[in-house]
């Protein structure tokens, strides 16, 4: 960790300082949590009301809370950077302005605290190195991890211990494989990618043809391809297509405990959270954002922009910018209004009864009238 002043931090992430430039930062925290001396920032507008009673020194907000707390500032006594006295005090929180407050603290991380740091141990006498691989410059394989043959891998990766590099993998420049990842035969990971642990890329996808009760294994020899840029959770399954590949875009995230069907296609900077499930051959546009347990059903398509709540089931395709909720899923409005109605469905379910007998009393007594 390392201390910055307020000026330092602001200038790095691209803000405006609101209060005294030379104040120190130590740390980084959430407002309810944060002490003198640490950082906090403020995204979620229902939190404004922490920006009176946190005790951080400063807090990272967005333009519009300089606009809401403009008159309260004036009374607190904060200034600009440019304007501020360097040997005034206040006890009010100083305020770094970034036009997007949440990448400007995580910023502000990255400069007080950096990103893991990975030990450097070089090629390990107890790795297992095939004669016939390529292992670039820089590369830090640990202990019991293996490459096995004709497997290339690019500078400045790290093979945590018990790695697996298949036959004929490709790893790329600058990648990040943690403890017990198997990267199984042919696989293709570009550059910068992170694997955490116990995940596994190119298992066989669940691919069996049914003859007289018996279910038979079909060959699957389709691969994964893994882009630039792409995170995997731990304990994660990334099946290999059974005739084209699986592919995982550029940028695109993926929580713990995800399955990815094979052959399906995964468009740049989606965002799948724990254990999401996605069925074979299904194709998911980019900028996606699908939450924790959620089902996805085969052999449909998922457009561009989509968002899908938390334990959804989808059965169907879904077009550009939808949001949808709900098992079956559906729009996100209508999934609302109808779970809205959940807690009435019972005292509805006693009314409609009151109404049938009623109804039926009422149609008794006209019979006996026409009888009469």
């Amino acid at each position: 960790m390392h201390e910055r002043t307020l000026g330092e931090i602001a200038a790095s992430i691209g803000g405006r300082v609101y209060g005294d430039p030379h104040l120190i930062i130590r740390a980084a925290a959430t407002l309810s949590q944060a002490r003198p001396g640490d950082l906090g920032f403020l995204v979620n507008p229902k939190y404004e009301k922490q920006l009176e009673s946190t005790q951080a020194s400063a807090v990272i907000v967005g333009p519009e809370v300089v606009t809401d707390f403009g008159l309260r500032m004036a009374d607190c006594g904060l200034k600009r950077a440019s304007d501020a006295n360097p040997q005034s005090t206040s006890s009010a929180v100083a305020l770094i302005v970034a036009e997007d407050p949440y990448f400007a603290f995580r910023q502000a991380l990255v400069l007080l605290y950096g990103h893991r740091r990975h030990k450097e141990v070089g090629i390990s006498p107890q790795a297992s190195i095939a004669a016939s691989a390529q292992v670039g410059k820089d590369c830090h394989i640990h202990a019991f991890a293996t490459v096995a043959d004709d497997a290339r891998i690019g500078v400045g990766c790290i093979l945590y211990p018990c790695v697996y590099i298949g036959p004929g993998v490709h790893l790329g420049s600058d990648c990040i494989v943690y403890p017990n990842v198997t990267i199984h035969d042919g696989c293709r990971i570009a550059s910068r990618v992170i694997l955490h642990a116990n995940s596994t890329i190119g298992v066989d996808g669940f691919g069996y043809a049914t003859h007289e009760g018996v279910h038979h294994k079909i060959p699957q020899i389709g691969g994964v391809i893994v882009e630039d840029d792409v995170e995997i959770g731990s304990s994660c399954s990334i099946q290999r297509g059974t005739l084209d590949d699986t592919v995982i875009g550029a940028g695109s995230k993926l929580g713990d405990l995800v399955t990815i069907g094979h052959g399906t296609r995964i468009g740049p900077h989606c965002l799948l959270v724990a254990q999401v499930g996605i069925a074979g051959s299904t194709m998911i546009g980019h900028h996606c954002t699908i939450g924790g347990q959620v089902g996805v059903v085969g052999h449909i398509t998922i457009g561009n922009n989509v968002t899908i709540g938390a334990q959804a089931g989808v059965i169907n395709s879904i077009p550009d910018g939808e949001t949808v909720l709900g098992a079956p899923a559906i729009d996100a409005g209508q999934a609302r209004r109808a779970y809205t109605m959940l807690p009435y469905l019972p005292q509805m379910r006693q009314d409609i009864r009151a109404l049938q007998n009623q109804l039926e009393k009422l149609a008794a007594e006209r019979k006996e009238r026409e009888q009469g």
